[in-house]
């Protein structure tokens, strides 16, 4: 179920927690793959309401019309045509929705969309997946492993955004 969060501060726990039940690597793969699938069913369909309720009340128009600025100034540091390789990335780096939201806007079907999504957040699991399993080896304490990664999980976008600015 910590899978099932969509916030990636569920994985390093997700992943202590299955291998203190004995599940292994392999399993947590399928099992977060399938979690992903899920949230695409599930999310979806709240997007085409979303865009259908917008129509009628315009503080959801005004809301989508913001989310839609957020995704375009993400999508425009990648370039004005960013590629599937682009899409799959920009999962990785925000997460699944925000990846399909950015795949929508350069006209990716539901197929097409959630895949190039799905890849990058499965990336990204692997990334944390194994470093969550690494760093669980050495302590030996799933709730200071759990915790240190997700401070890393959190802190290390915010430094290097920090250096670009610094660096700019």
């Amino acid at each position: 179920m910590l899978f099932a969060i969509p916030i990636g501060g569920g994985i390093p726990a997700g992943v202590v927690l299955a291998q203190s039940k004995g599940i292994g690597w392999l399993a947590m793969t399928i099992l977060y793959f399938i979690s992903d699938v899920a949230l695409a069913f599930v999310f979806e369909p709240l997007m085409i309401v979303m865009g259908h309720l917008a129509k009628r009340f315009q503080f959801l128009a005004q809301f989508m019309a913001n989310l839609k600025e957020t995704t375009n100034k993400t999508i425009a540091g990648y370039g004005p045509n960013p590629g599937p390789f682009l899409l799959v990335l920009i999962a990785f780096g925000v997460d699944p929705m925000t990846g399909r939201a950015a795949a929508l806007a350069q006209g990716h079907s539901f197929l097409s969309g959630w895949a190039v999504a799905i890849i990058g957040d499965m990336f990204f699991f692997g990334v944390v997946m194994v470093s969550t399993i690494w760093l669980n080896s050495i302590l030996g304490d799933g709730t200071w492993t759990a915790i240190i990664i997700m401070v890393l999980m959190l802190g290390i976008p915010a430094l290097v955004r920090r250096f670009k600015k610094v660096n700019i």
